[in-house]
């Protein structure tokens, strides 16, 4: 993968205080779709999401808290129980990907 192409990550995140968590939650919210709490999938090249972790590192307390970004492989078995934050017809991926569904299934490459 090129610094340039397209991919999913999970940036997750754990904030000793609510203030910062709040922040940092409304940063992720503008740059990807939640997934849980604290837990997010962006759809971003790998410099995006350098510029991403630069961003919050701006709003965090770097001895106390603690961010990260995993790429999300390029075949994911995705399980699921109860209920999903996430509506049956919200794409984590482009037009051409299904969407994440309540059940187990296979998530093929992002198109570039």
């Amino acid at each position: 993968m090129s610094l340039h192409d397209p991919a999913r990550w999970v940036v997750c995140y754990d904030i000793t205080d609510r203030r910062r968590g709040v922040a940092v939650h409304r940063h992720l919210k503008s740059q990807g779709v939640p997934l849980q709490y604290s837990v997010f999938v962006v759809q971003a090249s790998a410099a995006r999401i350098q510029k991403l972790m630069a961003e919050l590192e701006e709003l965090i307390a770097v001895h106390s808290d603690d961010v990260r970004a995993y790429r999300w492989p390029e075949r994911t078995e995705v399980h699921h129980l109860g209920h999903s934050l996430l509506p049956d017809e919200v794409l984590l991926d482009t037009p051409a990907a299904a969407p994440l569904r309540r059940r187990a299934r296979a998530i093929g490459p992002v198109p570039a």
